[in-house]
């Protein structure tokens, strides 16, 4: 194992992030059978060599300090594109390039997105209730989030399969070969998007965002592609994602199931508890010169990556960490939605999203299951999440 770096031996670990385990393991197991334990800062010789932090408190040291780690890129490998608008800019450029996008995640429009929102999820629970089951990714954690985004974005709904499909190659790549398939028909798709709002401007958040000042001028044309890459990514999967696993969860765990049904006050807090534990992102930054960091020689240039499960699953960050605690008082405190300058500017629809699930599902559907005939299939990358969850009830 060639780790094409001077790195101690006690540092290297055969890790893959996007391989983190035995196929269909839990990747939040495999992420802390794997890592914790292991130093603050370790190297991986994987995807082209880069260090993962593995403790809580160096990831959230790594995520709110651009001075030191830059988020020019937040993809390993780096992928040969325009950067993402604002997701890979640092200050002072990412605070005029967020404030472009500030309009979209105001009170008003969340507002009308969640109205609509609850519209729709009652009307997806409501036709498989009867059927006694669903497969949950493709019925419900695919269907409301990016039927929502797409009407936002005013994009057809009939481009929303190929969409997630190209969405999950880049961020959960069976091979490289549909790594390389999803970015060439995202690039394709994103050109043309961004041509045609460039010319055609509507009321969608990246026609607006583009007739936004930022500093004295409007963003080009390659901040207009990365802002397209970055809504479109976020709007096409982590809420999805995200909904998955409390799906999961609340399959497997009938008393909290029981509580936030008989006590739907608690849904707020919950939604940060189940956000935590099972934190998805594996977020990446760029060391910006040459330092010792936790007890490791990085070099400027190095790809660093935080697993914001590994903050979450940390037992000095919290207490019984694998357990979910829906009355647990910090549990806001997660990585979920990163931290410091590029904490998730969508929260708050995400949050409403989220809300509105547990909110219309339970009453409706109060007792589900998984289907051990038909386990739950898992997927790792970018992002931990589920590619099939089949559920029943009675």
């Amino acid at each position: 194992m060639n780790t094409a770096r001077e790195v101690p031996a006690d540092l290297v670990v055969d890790f893959n992030f996007y391989r983190p385990g035995v196929e269909g393991l839990d990747p939040f197991t495999a992420f802390t059978a794997g890592l914790q334990g292991k130093p603050p800062v370790v190297w991986s010789p994987h995807n082209g060599g880069h260090w993962i932090v593995t403790t809580g408190k160096a990831s959230k040291e790594v995520l709110t300090d651009p001075d030191r780690f830059s988020s020019e890129s937040v993809f390993i490998p780096r992928v040969d594109r325009p950067r993402t608008v604002p997701l890979e800019y640092d200050p002072p450029e990412h605070t005029a390039m967020r404030r472009a996008i500030r309009g979209t995640f105001l009170p008003a429009p969340v507002k009308i997105m969640a109205t609509e929102a609850r519209n729709l999820a009652i009307e997806l629970i409501e036709a498989f209730q009867p059927r006694g089951g669903c497969e949950f990714v493709s019925e419900f954690g695919q269907q409301l989030p990016i039927i929502i985004w797409l009407k936002m974005m005013n994009l057809p709904m009939d481009d929303r399969l190929e969409l997630l499909e190209a969405v999950n190659a880049g961020i959960r790549p069976k091979d490289e070969a549909h790594r390389e398939w999803g970015r060439a028909y995202m690039g394709a798709y994103i050109d043309a998007l961004v041509d045609d709002r460039m010319a055609n401007p509507g009321d969608d958040p990246l026609s607006v965002s583009l007739q936004e000042d930022i500093g004295g001028r409007r963003m080009n044309r390659s901040e207009a592609v990365g802002l397209a890459t970055t809504l479109l990514g976020g709007g096409l999967d982590t809420v999805a994602t995200t909904l998955a696993w409390f799906a999961l969860h609340l399959a497997e765990n009938p008393a909290d199931r029981a509580l936030l049904r008989t006590e739907p006050e608690r849904i707020p807090k919950a939604i940060h508890e189940l956000m935590r534990r099972y934190a998805i992102p594996n977020i990446a930054r760029i060391v910006t010169r040459d330092m010792e960091f936790e007890g490791a020689s990085l070099r400027k240039g190095d790809a660093i990556l935080v697993s914001a499960c590994l903050h979450a699953l940390d037992p000095l960050e919290f207490d019984n960490p694998c357990t979910v605690d829906l009355t647990r008082k910090n549990a806001h405190a997660h990585l979920g939605f990163s931290a410091g300058v590029h904490h998730c500017a969508g929260a708050p629809l995400a949050l409403s999203e989220l809300r509105i699930f547990l909110e219309e599902w339970l009453p409706r559907i109060p007792d589900f299951r998984t289907d051990p005939d038909d386990p739950p299939v898992v997927m790792t990358g970018i992002v931990n999440g589920l590619e099939r969850l089949p559920l029943r009830w009675d």
